[in-house]
């Protein structure tokens, strides 16, 4: 039965990610069908995996022909960043009993910015909000990727520069964060840490490089707040 308050809450809530995601799917759906994959692939790719960045780098590995332990490894690397995720939330998921395992698999770096950046109202069922807002955020993309790739099987079109939508998503998102928390320090952190990884670090392990550090960075600068009080 859906909870119509923590519904329309989420609905509410996760309108900026719709916008995003209803164009990253649209964008998935389109390069993988160029590649004149089935458009039923797609779509599944987005209900069982679920993770865009990944998905979008699949479609590298799917015209390079990757051997599947160097997708598995590779995929390792991209998504590890979601044990972070994963070990901030144990908190908030606490209490969420049989909806957790869904929780968790729909745990994307948008849903974790607006559930760490977005006040929690106190008379929402906390667990229903979460399953409705990550529920959402997929069925966006979900709906995004078929509208994609039914389009690219039909319509010739022209997909270069479509991958860039993503990381344009990602700032709008961080943008938001920062007007919310009006914190700059972790966004210093962030921005150092990821030149240091461009500079020397390889290209595949830049981004595990730049997480690692900027919670290095965060956690030491904690501690040291903490002890001058």
């Amino acid at each position: 039965m859906i909870k119509s308050k923590e519904f329309k809450t989420a609905l509410k809530v996760s309108i900026p990610v719709m916008m995003g995601y209803c164009v990253l799917g649209f964008a998935f759906g389109l390069l993988i069908t160029s590649l004149d994959y089935p458009w039923y692939l797609a779509l599944l790719m987005s209900i069982f995996i679920y993770a865009g960045a990944l998905q979008f780098l699949a479609i590298g590995f799917f015209s390079s022909k990757l051997g599947l332990i160097d997708i598995f490894i590779t995929s390792i690397f991209v998504n590890i960043r979601q044990s972070f995720y994963g070990l901030s939330m144990l908190k908030k998921f606490k209490k969420s009993g049989k909806l957790k395992p869904y929780l968790i698999f729909g745990l994307t770096d948008e849903t974790y910015a607006l559930l760490t950046s977005i006040k929690d109202d106190e008379q929402l069922k906390k667990k229903y909000y979460y399953l409705y807002l990550c529920g959402l955020n997929q069925f966006y993309w979900v709906i995004g990727t078929l509208l994609g790739a039914v389009f690219g099987t039909n319509i010739s079109f022209d997909t270069k520069g479509l991958d860039f939508s993503l990381t344009a998503l990602f700032v709008i998102l961080a943008i938001e964060q920062y007007k919310t928390n009006k914190n700059i320090t972790p966004f210093v952190i962030g921005a150092v840490t990821s030149i240091l990884a461009i500079i020397l670090v390889p290209i595949n392990n830049m981004l595990i490089f730049a997480i690692v550090c900027s919670l290095l960075g965060m956690f030491i600068l904690r501690k040291r707040l903490n002890n001058d009080k």
